[in-house]
């Protein structure tokens, strides 16, 4: 890793939300943003590679990091696209190019979609959301959301008796990890309790499943708001179904659908060397105005990071 980032805070439906900034702000903006229970400096060496070229800014969702938590409300994909908004119009520097993982990308290209103007490419990894399935009928839904939150009220963070024990759990969540990005993620994305144990720095609330599904109707018609080109990346141990197959992808206007070969749900952590090459070949192509155009990553190197 090399220099630390510079932290800044903005105001979002009063709550402090936080972020990073890293390179010279005289260079284009670009914005990442992390996946649900997950942290800003999950991108630190994405974040290190692209401020060659960009004044790269890294936000921390409200709930996760070093954001507030959103007492008594909800974690909802709209609300995270106020925060994103917020963000945007704080720096003023759109438009701008946007890089989200999972949770971040649904968010970035739901982002794109209602702010196309302020979006020059967009980049989401894994981020179109679930398969799609016959919807659950909506009492049982909400009868199952009250159930569920009612439950969570009763439980509280899990403490790890030492930063290596958290680590352990986070190796555990994603196998491909390399020691050293495990014990970053660790760090950065955990708290020393008072008993000197570890717990997460997200909130335990982002767990939680919106009672109103996934609506892919009403998706595919933001999706289809975007004019900039998106590039779709996804890897290939992942479940992440494949966005050519089920239809996603016809929603946009200029995209490609990557591949990245030896990667499952965190490409960029699991293969950073080819998930960079595409990227920064994205980044510098000029695109024109067309259908989409698909293509795989199994020519580039899929080197581990």
């Amino acid at each position: 890793m090399s220099a630390e980032p510079v932290s800044r805070y903005y105001m979002s439906q009063r709550l402090k939300l936080h972020y990073v900034v890293w390179g010279d702000e005289a260079n284009p903006p670009l914005l990442l943003i992390h996946g649900n229970r997950d942290h800003a400096r999950t991108w630190d060496d994405v974040a290190v590679q692209l401020q060659r070229d960009y004044c790269v800014y890294a936000v921390d969702l409200r709930g996760h990091g070093d954001s507030a938590w959103a007492i008594g409300g909800q974690y909802s994909l709209p609300e995270f696209v106020l925060d994103v908004a917020g963000l945007v119009k704080e720096l003023d520097r759109s438009p701008l190019t946007v890089i989200g993982h999972s949770l971040g990308g649904a968010v970035a290209l739901e982002y794109a979609g209602v702010f196309p103007e302020t979006v020059l490419k967009v980049v989401a990894i894994e981020g179109l959301g679930p398969r799609v399935a016959e919807p659950t009928p909506a009492s049982v839904r909400m009868r199952r959301w009250i159930s569920e939150t009612q439950a969570f009220d009763k439980r509280n963070p899990r403490r790890y008796p030492s930063i290596a024990d958290a680590e352990k759990r986070m190796r555990e969540e994603n196998p491909h990890l390399k020691d050293a990005m495990a014990r970053h993620l660790t760090i950065h994305g955990s708290r020393e309790n008072d008993d000197g144990s570890r717990s997460w720095k997200f909130d335990n609330y982002v767990r939680l499943h919106s009672p109103y599904e996934f609506n892919i109707a009403e998706a595919r018609e933001i999706w289809n708001q975007i004019r900039c080109p998106v590039l779709l990346i996804r890897g290939s141990e992942s479940w992440a179904s494949d966005p050519e197959a089920d239809g996603k992808a016809s929603s946009f206007h200029t995209y490609r659908t990557v591949l990245v070969k030896d990667a499952g749900h965190w490409v960029h952590h699991d293969q950073l060397r080819a998930f960079m090459d595409v990227v920064w070949q994205f980044l510098g192509e000029d695109y024109e105005p067309a259908t989409g155009d698909a293509s795989s990553a199994s020519a580039l190197p899929s080197a581990s990071a």
